[in-house]
């Protein structure tokens, strides 16, 4: 059972605006998950948060993101990829409207949760549709460069534009750009996107119970994560979680192995390279996404900047990021992979190391701004060499899956990365507070030593980018030599 899309070409008028507008999805994705960092103080002012509630304002997206990727993934490729886009970007304007409008923590929560469906939907089915739609080589690499470029761009910008919007407009419009956004993207999508092929019996033995245990897996490990800063490492409610979710993780895979049509066909792992990109996405985004979230905290706790400050600082870092992925996307065709991702993780770790020295009373020019743009050469890199990595060679029937997969493993990474490095500041801050250090030296302290452990973690995703298979070509990843949507002819019997 196989999803054939007629594939355009980068040279034509079409294939730039089809780009153009995936590209569009990943923006407003990606920058769904960090835009509201920077407002959550005037939520917490407006909506009357608790300090331990209002984690969950981020974490709610964090957590149905990473738990529906999977189903989402494999939903565009058994529904139609674009049916699910649209299903997924109308869910993220309706959620994103109501949050605009609540007047209650509960409803914003609630809408934050809901919104991490609907991207959970959304950004696996426009990958995929990229990866089916351009044909394998140099034009697919541009078009993944462009791809991973834009993410990276998004991760950082989410941040510049959360500032904005909320010393101008005010909070609320961190949610209400949502559903304007997704109107042009809709338009985007029924103008240039070609209708979902009609398809044999899609659920015919669907894979109910798989469905079930991956999410519910997923959910409880992003949960189980999330939480892990506030109950402690070493608490039984903490271990009890990652306990059952690993037993349900591992059920799933039981289950995969007996299911005439599971909702994770293993073969795609046959896929070489495709493992190991996505563990390498996993460790990495453990380490970049963290290193926001620090900095944020760092310049606004230590260095008293507003808002408007904290995302306008985030500005040469995007532009960085942009420069960065149009160089590497030029470069994988000659050197492969593996090389960019390599250089890519060891830049952004001396990066990051360089900001690990930030100072009490740093200066933006002289202590953040050169670290940043080290990091943002070393994030562009490593966003288009693996993005390009974990899709090569991949069947088309289940470049949705793949997609899925890849991002899957990067949510589950930043939330990693989130509990272990917050845990890492916090413990660091409260034993100088205890000694008597003041508040500012013991808050930069802690993040010195979360952004110093950062680093390691980015140094020890080039050293698993090692062993990635070096792609230049995608025929080198499909070992029957076929293309991938023809390759996909047929292979549902797996």
């Amino acid at each position: 059972m196989a999803e054939l899309v007629q594939q355009s070409s980068l040279a034509t008028r079409r294939g730039k605006a089809v780009l153009a507008l995936l590209c569009s999805v990943a923006f407003l994705d990606f920058v769904d998950a960090s835009i509201v960092n920077v407002a959550l103080p005037s939520i917490r002012t407006d909506l009357g948060f608790s300090e331990q509630s209002l984690q969950w304002v981020p974490s709610a997206y964090l957590l149905t993101y990473g738990g529906f990727m999977l189903l989402g993934g494999r939903a565009a490729d058994l529904l139609g990829r674009r049916r699910i886009l649209v299903s997924g970007t109308a869910v993220i304007a309706i959620s994103s409207l109501l949050g605009g409008l609540a007047q209650s923590s509960g409803l914003l929560i609630g809408a934050r949760l809901v919104q991490g469906i609907g991207a959970a939907m959304m950004l696996p089915a426009a990958l995929s549709i990229l990866t089916t739609t351009f044909k394998e080589g140099p034009e697919r690499h541009k078009a993944l460069g462009v791809w991973g470029g834009v993410g990276g761009l998004a991760s950082a910008a989410g941040v510049l534009f959360g500032g904005l919007l909320t010393e101008g407009a005010g909070w609320r419009w961190v949610m209400f750009v949502n559903p304007l956004a997704a109107l042009f993207v809709l338009a985007g999508v029924f103008a240039l996107l070609r209708s979902d092929q009609p398809r044999r019996a899609p659920l015919a033995n669907f894979d109910v119970l798989g469905s079930l245990l991956a999410t519910s897996g997923l959910l409880l490990l992003v949960y189980s994560l999330v939480e892990a800063p506030a109950q402690g490492w070493g608490a039984m409610r903490t271990i009890g979680g990652l306990v059952a979710a690993a037993s349900l993780l591992a059920t799933f895979v039981f289950n995969e192995q007996r299911h005439r049509n599971p909702l994770l066909p293993l073969s795609i792992f046959r896929v070489r390279g495709l493992a190991v990109a996505d563990v390498t996405q996993l460790i990495a985004f453990a380490g970049f996404l963290s290193l926001f979230f620090l900095l944020t905290l760092y310049m606004q706790n230590v260095l008293g900047y507003s808002p408007i400050q904290t995302g306008a600082a985030y500005l040469p870092l995007c532009f960085g990021v942009g420069i960065s992925a149009g160089i590497s996307s030029q470069l994988l065709s000659s050197l492969g992979t593996r090389p960019v991702i390599v250089a890519g993780c060891l830049i952004a770790a001396a990066g990051v190391y360089w900001l690990s020295r930030i100072p009490v009373d740093g200066s933006f020019l002289t202590d953040l701004l050169p670290g940043m743009m080290v990091m943002s050469m070393g994030l562009g890199a490593v966003f288009v060499g693996v993005t390009t990595a974990a899709n090569a060679g991949v069947p088309g029937d289940k470049a949705g899956l793949a997609a899925a997969l890849l991002n899957t493993c990067q949510q589950i990474g930043g939330a990693l990365g989130l509990a272990v490095f917050s845990v890492i500041s916090t413990s660091r801050t409260t034993d100088l507070l205890g000694s008597g250090t003041p508040p500012p030296e013991a808050l930069t302290s802690g993040f010195q030593r979360a952004l110093l452990c950062s680093s390691i973690t980015l140094v020890a995703a080039a050293v698993l980018a090692l062993r990635s298979t070096n792609t230049r070509g995608e025929h080198e990843e499909n070992p029957e030599g076929m293309e991938p949507a023809l390759a996909a002819i047929g292979s549902e019997a797996e």
